[in-house]
């Protein structure tokens, strides 16, 4: 049975969110502050969805390879890769499925690992993915009540703890583990904080 694209209905309006856009902007912006990303760079952006933080990275890099399990999210991206300041490259595959025989400088990832199950795994995962002295850089919400998604369908983790998470990210082997809060999301009943996530291989 094929996975069904939880992002179907949402991929054309995505961008369309201010919330989103003003997120993805000051995740980049800590990104590029926080990590010494050069223009030779070959990047991965886990859950890259229809490209939001990936174009803000652009200019900084040489390549944004785009992964995603939603087909229709990454055509979203296809449609407006001419406005990348750096090459792109897409692919359709379940994270959680693959195993990459190719290498990156580093990866970078907003808002995705709440929907992958074994967070631990994922970063195993991600430590073997990247070149040595490479980075990792994930956005994601603080530990939360559940009330972030109107709809948790593919939802795993209600947001992360921390210190469970820099615990997880140190057992895969990563070093230099640092936390800082991206974004505050303001929602009409409360407001979410977004962690970004950094370390190196």
């Amino acid at each position: 049975m094929k996975n069904k694209d939880l992002f179907a209905d949402k991929s054309k309006n995505w961008d369309m969110n201010s919330n989103r856009v003003k997120n993805a902007k000051a995740i980049s912006d800590l990104i590029v502050k926080n990590i010494n990303l050069e223009k030779s760079m070959n990047v991965m952006d886990l859950g890259a969805g229809t490209g939001l933080l990936s174009y803000f990275i652009a200019p900084f890099v040489d390549k944004i390879v785009a992964v995603d399990s939603s087909p229709s999210m990454l055509k979203e991206f296809e449609s407006k890769c001419d406005e990348f300041a750096c090459r792109t490259e897409v692919k359709h595959i379940d994270i959680v499925q693959y195993d990459a025989p190719e290498r990156y400088d580093g990866v970078i990832s907003s808002m995705t690992i709440h929907h992958i199950e074994d967070t631990p795994a994922l970063l195993n995962k991600l430590y073997n993915m990247v070149d040595d002295g490479g980075f990792i850089a994930l956005a994601d919400l603080d530990s939360e009540d559940g009330s972030f998604h109107s709809d948790n369908t593919g939802v795993f983790h209600y947001g992360f703890d921390r210190h469970k998470l820099a615990q997880y990210a140190a057992e895969a082997g990563f070093s230099d583990v640092t936390f800082s809060t991206a974004s505050t999301i303001k929602k009409p009943h409360r407001d979410f904080t977004v962690f970004l996530m950094t370390a190196i291989k």
